[in-house]
């Protein structure tokens, strides 16, 4: 299996990598934690008090709806840290804090998942999302990172309606040095029907098909993201392997909207959250959480956050880590 986002390094690698790969992953916390500081500064503030009282209380479940968490997954956070309360004995507002991040942990723990690209030859990666959520960008950080991890990587072009897409993907295949199918004004399903058949052909590790933005309420360009589905697996009956969204995590709630119904048109595997620097609404992951576990479509994958995204550059994207995110929406 590909590493893509290699963090902490095995116990083989000699102690210099290891202090890097360290402090790598610190660095990393430390901006994830600046990203989400509008978050996390309104759920710390509950627990510069004395105790934990009624009104306490009534602040977290303000700061969690706040934070874009929905009311469902408010309350239940709110249920589990009572009974984590209850169980352990807790007094001290510093260990409630932390049993509040175990909480959390433990809800988002479903949704961390590598992305696995050996099990198919070539694995193909059917991306969607709305129009600004940062799609296309996202493909091409996802390919840099691929081929720096040493996977063979052909992109599809398939976003024919907007001209920026399609230039957009062909200079990251050019800075990438990667394959990619492109026609100019053509056929979306045609697209990704052809580049399915170069990969196979050419013994790629990976398809990455990119499809115009749009929202679900669009039912014809809807039904056109289930026609490249279609196509896709003619030229491959076993694709598309993923399914991404894309999803702007400045949204909130209306994140969670667009999961459901792309899901209930595609039947999603995983997420890719960008756009979560300077955001006062990161708990809207939990909400996605909650909402996984109880999904319409039930598949021989969970739902999976893949990579969330706090930057533009490079290695502001990085793969989802349940721990790491609770510690620093709760800091």
């Amino acid at each position: 299996m590909f590493n893509l986002f290699k963090r902490k390094a095995p116990p083989s690698v000699v102690a210099g990598a290891s202090q890097a790969a360290e402090v790598a992953s610190r660095d990393w916390l430390g901006r994830l934690r600046s990203s989400l500081q509008r978050t996390g500064s309104s759920i710390a503030t509950v627990f510069t008090g004395k105790w934990l009282d009624d009104d306490a209380y009534t602040e977290l479940e303000s700061a969690l709806l706040m934070a874009d968490a929905g009311v469902p997954a408010t309350q239940y956070i709110l249920e589990q840290l009572k009974i984590k309360i209850k169980q352990t004995g807790s007094k001290d507002l510093v260990q409630i804090k932390g049993l509040l991040v175990e909480v959390l942990t433990e809800l988002l723990q479903p949704l961390e998942r590598e992305l696995d690209i050996a099990q198919h030859h070539p694995t193909v990666v059917m991306v969607t999302g709305v129009n600004g959520a940062g799609k296309t960008t996202s493909i091409g950080k996802l390919t840099r990172h691929l081929h720096d991890a040493g996977a063979s990587v052909l992109l599809a072009a398939g976003d024919t309606f907007r001209a920026a897409a399609r230039e957009q993907l062909l200079v990251w295949a050019d800075r990438n040095q990667v394959d990619i199918i492109s026609q100019e004004n053509g056929d979306p399903a045609a697209v990704s029907f052809d580049a399915v058949s170069a990969g196979k052909a050419r013994a790629k590790d990976v398809v990455l098909v990119d499809t115009a933005g749009r929202l679900p309420t669009q039912l014809h360009l809807m039904d056109e993201l289930k026609k490249i589905q279609r196509v896709i697996q003619k030229a491959e009956p076993t694709a598309p392997h993923e399914i991404l969204l894309v999803i702007d995590g400045n949204t909130g709630q209306n994140a969670l909207a667009q999961v459901k119904a792309f899901d209930e048109a595609l039947g999603l595997s995983g997420l890719i959250i960008t756009k979560l620097d300077g955001t006062a609404k990161g708990g809207v992951l939990a909400a996605i959480a909650l909402w996984a576990r109880e999904r319409k479509h039930a598949q021989a994958k969970t739902l999976a956050v893949y990579f969330i995204g706090i930057g533009e550059k490079l290695e502001d994207l990085q793969s989802f880590k349940a721990d790491e995110f609770a510690q620093a929406l709760i800091h």
